[in-house]
């Protein structure tokens, strides 16, 4: 609910930080047409009526960038919760360093390959800042 009492639709969101074996991690470009148009995000998308988050990534990575993942490759980081108009966003975030295929930008205007601590140069959707430094820990700890 919201502070005036409203019940608020929720929408639930995953991303997946893929992640390559130099450490970097894979944006999207939003394309031109959509809301945030031009904002590099994490690919995903939303989660429909009887899909677990995990599937839905799986589905999602399969539908914008023809890769293959298998859900045990699949490691929950983190999360964001915000609001929005006539919602609530909560988007989870993933990481993954083990899928099949090359990436295509099949919902995307481009990819790109970043390293977390450029993530804070490029322009992105307010939700997924906060993912950053959790990236950058995550992935500092592993190297």
């Amino acid at each position: 609910m919201d502070k005036n009492g409203t019940q608020t639709a929720l929408m639930l969101v995953v991303a997946a930080a893929l992640v390559d074996r130099d450490g970097r991690v894979l944006v999207q470009q939003r394309p031109a047409g959509a809301a945030l148009a031009g904002l590099w995000e994490f690919p995903g998308g939303k989660v429909e009526p009887g899909e677990t988050p995990e599937a839905a990534l799986v589905r999602e990575l399969a539908e914008e960038l023809t890769i293959r993942v298998d859900q045990a490759a699949l490691t929950s980081l983190t999360f964001a919760s915000m609001p929005l108009p006539k919602r609530h966003l909560l988007l989870l975030l993933y990481v993954c360093r083990d899928w099949s295929g090359d990436p295509t930008p099949l919902a995307a205007d481009a990819l790109a390959w970043h390293r977390p601590a450029a993530l804070t140069r490029i322009a992105m959707p307010p939700a997924d800042l906060p993912f950053i430094a959790a990236l950058e820990t995550a992935l500092a700890e592993r190297a």
